[in-house]
């Protein structure tokens, strides 16, 4: 497990292109450092199936792959996620906020990926969604308090685009 957490995202095909679910970058690095064809196909697995895919996202069939999964997704929101957010939006040219720009619903997977939508836009898009979507116990009571800072921040946000504060 520890292994699929430190190496979940060296095949995000946000920050290395490829393809979606891809974990060749992974599998190359653990065959370098001789670990068994077995618990390669285990931690495969497990980067394989823990990213949000719009409406295609999966949930992971082993406790392993769900934990690696919820802290993935606690580590996307809160307020090193909205930092994390808009240094990524910027990094790629994009608007923080158009406000008659609504966001996307219900996105399948190929919508997702090509979405090139506002910063603003991505915590309605995604991050808002996973506090519905962690699967421990823990990750459940460990999201209630990010998601109500990613919300106020909205909130503020918002306000202060509209010159109401």
């Amino acid at each position: 497990m520890q292994l699929a957490a430190l190496l979940h995202d060296v095949d995000d095909y946000k920050l290395f292109g490829g393809n979606i679910g891809a974990s060749s970058n992974a599998e190359a690095f653990l065959r370098s450092n001789k670990i068994a064809d077995v618990k390669i196909k285990d931690i495969c697995d497990i980067i394989q199936s823990i990213s949000f895919k719009g409406t295609g996202t999966q949930i992971p069939r082993t406790l392993e792959g769900k934990i690696v999964q919820d802290a993935d997704r606690l580590d996307a929101i809160g307020a090193i996620g909205i930092a994390r957010t808009f240094a990524y939006g910027g990094s790629k040219n994009r608007s923080m906020h158009i406000p008659n720009e609504e966001p996307r619903k219900d996105m399948n997977v190929e919508e997702y990926t090509k979405s090139k939508g506002t910063t603003i836009n991505h915590f309605y898009e995604k991050l808002l969604k996973l506090k519905a979507l962690m699967n421990t116990e823990t990750a459940k009571i460990l999201a209630e308090s990010r998601h109500k800072y990613m919300e106020n921040f909205l909130n503020e946000f918002l306000n202060e685009w509209e010159g109401l504060i």
